[in-house]
C-alpha cells in the first residue's frame, strides 16, 4: 500500500511529500489497523488573507476494511498542519484498535436471548426506566419515555440529554472538527436556540438554525383547544 499525496488548487513539492512518509509510517498504521486499504492525503490552501493563520489544510483519509478514518487540520505551514492532522489520525486509530480488541472477548445477545439474560428489558428504556405495558383491544401496547408503542416495537429506546454551554458558531466547527464528527449540535451563544453544524462538499459547512414559531407553539398548546370559554 502507498500514501498517495495530491493537492487541491496547490502545487506539492517534492519535499513535503518526503515528509508525508516519514511522518505517516505505514508499518506504525499497519500494527494498529491490518486491513488498511488506501491512505490519501490531500492538502489544500485559503488564499483569505484573514486566515493566514489557518491558510493550509491537510487531510487525511484512511480506508480500510472497518469504518474510514479522517483526520484534518489547519495551521499556518502545510508542515504543522500535517503534525497535527497525523496526531488525530493517530489517536482515531488507536481508539478503533482498543474497540475491536474489547469486542473481541465479548459476545453479542441476539435479540431472542436478551429476555433470558436481562430480566424486563423489552420494556426498559435508554435511562434503565421501567416502561409501563398495557393492552388495547387485545394488542400489547407498552409506554417507553415519551412514546407509545403497539404490538411489536423497538427493543429498547434510547433517551440522551445532554447539558450544553452556549458557543459561537466559530466554536462549534471547532469542537466538530475536533471529535471528527460530520456534524455537531450546539446551543447559539446569539440566538440561544439549538444549530446544527455540518460537513458539505469539499472544506464548504453547512449551518441549521433552529427558532421555535409562536403560531406553531399556540396552536399545539392545551389552552388552544379550550373553546368553552370561562
Amino acid at each position: 500500500m502507498d500514501i498517495v499525496v495530491k493537492g487541491r488548487k496547490t502545487e506539492v513539492p517534492e519535499r513535503f511529500r518526503k515528509h508525508v512518509a516519514e511522518k505517516l509510517k505505514l508499518e506504525k498504521i499497519q500494527k494498529l489497523d491490518g486491513k488498511v486499504i488506501s491512505l490519501d492525503v490531500e492538502v489544500s490552501k485559503e488564499p483569505n488573507p484573514r486566515q493566514a493563520d489557518r491558510c493550509d489544510r491537510v487531510e487525511i483519509t484512511l480506508r480500510s476494511r472497518g469504518p474510514v478514518i479522517r483526520a484534518e487540520a489547519a495551521a499556518s505551514d502545510p508542515y504543522a498542519a500535517l503534525d497535527l492532522a497525523a496526531e488525530k489520525l493517530d489517536a482515531r486509530l488507536r481508539k478503533e484498535h482498543d474497540k475491536r480488541h474489547t469486542r473481541r472477548g465479548a459476545r453479542r445477545l441476539t435479540a431472542a436471548e436478551v429476555a433470558d439474560h436481562v430480566p424486563d428489558a423489552a420494556t426498559l428504556n435508554g435511562n434503565g426506566q421501567a416502561g409501563h405495558e398495557e393492552e388495547s383491544d387485545g394488542v400489547p401496547t407498552k409506554k417507553i419515555g415519551s412514546l407509545e408503542i403497539k404490538g411489536e416495537g423497538p427493543l429498547v429506546v434510547r433517551e440522551k440529554t445532554h447539558v450544553a454551554s452556549p458557543m459561537t458558531l466559530d466554536q462549534a466547527l471547532y469542537e466538530m472538527e475536533l471529535v471528527g464528527h460530520d456534524f455537531y449540535l450546539f446551543v447559539d451563544s446569539e440566538t440561544k436556540e439549538p444549530s446544527v453544524v455540518y460537513r458539505r462538499h469539499a472544506y464548504d459547512y453547512g449551518v441549521i438554525h433552529l427558532s421555535t414559531d409562536p403560531m406553531v407553539a399556540r396552536a399545539h398548546s392545551p389552552a388552544a383547544g379550550d373553546t368553552t370559554g370561562s
